[in-house]
């Protein structure tokens, strides 16, 4: 078989990307859904439910979050770009709603929720994607001014701030953290002068130690997490359980299912410390190998947007990188929270952990991703597939 012509290789490298990347998102997926399984029957029967009612509740979210993704495949870049800041006061209104009593729902004195019906609607995540949308909209139409001065720097964290405020009332510490961080690294990808987000991130440091500092349960999570075993059964039980699951797993696993932690003993098995209940089962090295499939998939992202960005795609561009931050550095925080490198936050792991809204706006947001990835490709000239 003779070699393709050079001139094709960047069509063909293209395609490879699409290919690798919905590979990994379906593998994820079907993954976290087993995972779910294995680390929510004691949780579900102890709720008085059947012990399958998270694996069928997961995989209707499942289904939800495909068809949020195909519908995203479908809608061209430019809509977002030219009408993605319609989607911003919409937010703002529904951040605002939840913190109304009576409207928004409280779960462990997190006020994060609006009920609709049977499921939870988590509000915080619909503003990681609108909020994205709007600042790669924002980058091309000002890139000269973010680059040059002052104000056109300001101007989407000003915005930013307001909803970071929203977002701590309810309070959601850890969600905060994920999209400031995706905004500095986007704006960083934009050519901003380095100078300028020194001096935000220290500020931005400054202000969230003071966030920590003077809220007595932050506060108390710290000293938890400076020695977990001072106290083990208090504000360090749900660490001290996982740090005993990570240990029980060894380097190879007890086995699909085997898990003991997951039996009532450590809190929120199959949500924020799903990934200790997969090393418990799967081991260190099953633990390794999850992250790695992650780190893959963040990679592809850039790579999809560094394409992007390489064609003068650059809102597609700021997107891809966008997103791939956000799952990047939620999956950082769920991993380090789970073996205890990082305080306990409530932060699920991407694809992988039980959450209707979590499950569904990254599908979302990644569905988003393979539309920049489709315009990549057709603008290379590669013919257009069929299906997607």
């Amino acid at each position: 078989m003779s070699m393709p012509s050079l001139n094709l290789w960047p069509q063909m490298r293209s395609l490879y990307c699409e290919q690798i990347l919905l590979f990994l998102i379906v593998s994820l997926l079907l993954f976290g859904w087993v995972a779910v399984t294995s680390a929510s029957m004691e949780v579900a029967l102890n709720y008085n439910f059947e012990a399958l009612h998270y694996f069928k509740r997961h995989l209707a979210f499942m289904v939800v979050g495909v068809l949020g993704a195909l519908l995203m495949l479908r809608i061209p870049l430019a809509f977002w770009e030219l009408r993605g800041w319609i989607l911003l006061p919409v937010t703002l209104f529904l951040l605002l709603l939840v913190l109304i009593p009576g409207v928004g729902y409280e779960v462990n004195r997190a006020q994060r929720w609006i009920r609709l019906g049977p499921v939870n609607f988590q509000i915080s995540e619909l503003a990681k994607i609108t909020y994205l949308i709007y600042l790669a909209g924002y980058l091309v139409r000002h890139q000269a001014s973010v680059q040059q001065s002052w104000s056109g720097f300001m101007k989407p964290l000003i915005l930013l701030f307001g909803i970071v405020v929203l977002i701590l009332a309810q309070p959601d510490f850890g969600g905060v953290l994920v999209l400031v961080a995706a905004t500095m690294g986007v704006i960083f990808l934009s050519g901003v002068r380095l100078s300028q987000l020194i001096l935000v991130g220290a500020v931005v440091l400054f202000l969230g130690s003071l966030l920590i500092v003077f809220e007595p349960y932050r506060w108390q999570r710290i000293l938890a997490f400076r020695d977990p075993w001072a106290d083990p059964y208090n504000g360090s039980y749900q660490l001290t359980q996982s740090l005993i699951a990570l240990g029980r797993g060894d380097w190879f696993g007890i086995g699909l299912g085997g898990s003991l932690q997951k039996l009532l003993y450590l809190p929120e098995a199959h949500t924020d410390f799903i990934f200790a209940v997969i090393c418990e089962e799967l081991g260190v090295i099953g633990g390794i190998f999850l992250g790695c499939v992650f780190a893959t998939l963040v990679a592809m992202l850039f790579r999809v947007g560094r394409t992007a960005e390489t064609l003068g795609k650059f809102f597609g561009a700021y997107l891809s990188y966008g997103v791939g931050m956000l799952i990047g550095m939620q999956f950082l925080i769920n991993i380090g929270v789970n073996t205890g490198l990082l305080p306990t936050k409530g932060l699920t792991l991407p694809l992988i952990s039980y959450g209707g809204s979590s499950l569904v706006f990254t599908m979302i947001a990644l569905g988003l991703v393979y539309r920049v990835q489709i315009e990549n490709r057709q603008t290379l000239g590669w013919p257009k597939k069929k299906g997607f």
